[in-house]
């Protein structure tokens, strides 16, 4: 099993900047691709930007050029740096991971999330 844990959120003026970072712990064998995702109110569950495990990144086009992800393999760990933050950025941020770890018995690779945290921004 994996837990995510996420930290950073908070209420910041438009122009601002945030950093998201998120723990992955557990009986964790290995991380493969880890990344952000958010959801504003009224809004699906939209991708933020994700990278491998070996540092390849992608993002969506709303956060290029403005979004940062990075990881540390060796701490489990994954960042977001958020920075010229814009109103329409609000929104709850989940970190996701696709790990291998020992559950139930056995190893095996699934999905896990975070369970959020708040980013607002105002104008």
């Amino acid at each position: 099993q994996v837990r995510l844990v996420e930290s950073g959120g908070g209420l910041v003026q438009a122009g601002g900047s945030l950093r998201l970072s998120c723990a992955a712990s557990g009986s964790i064998f290995s991380i493969n691709a880890m990344g952000w995702y958010r959801q504003a109110p009224g809004k699906q569950r939209e991708l933020v930007a994700t990278i491998t495990s070996g540092g390849t990144a992608n993002y969506a086009d709303s956060v290029k050029g403005r979004f940062t992800i990075s990881r540390d393999n060796a701490k489990n760990t994954v960042d977001l740096s958020m920075n010229d933050l814009k109103p329409e950025d609000t929104a709850v941020y989940y970190c996701n991971t696709r790990a291998r770890a020992l559950t139930w018995g056995r190893v095996r690779e699934d999905d896990y999330w975070g369970q959020g945290t708040q980013v607002t921004v105002s104008s």
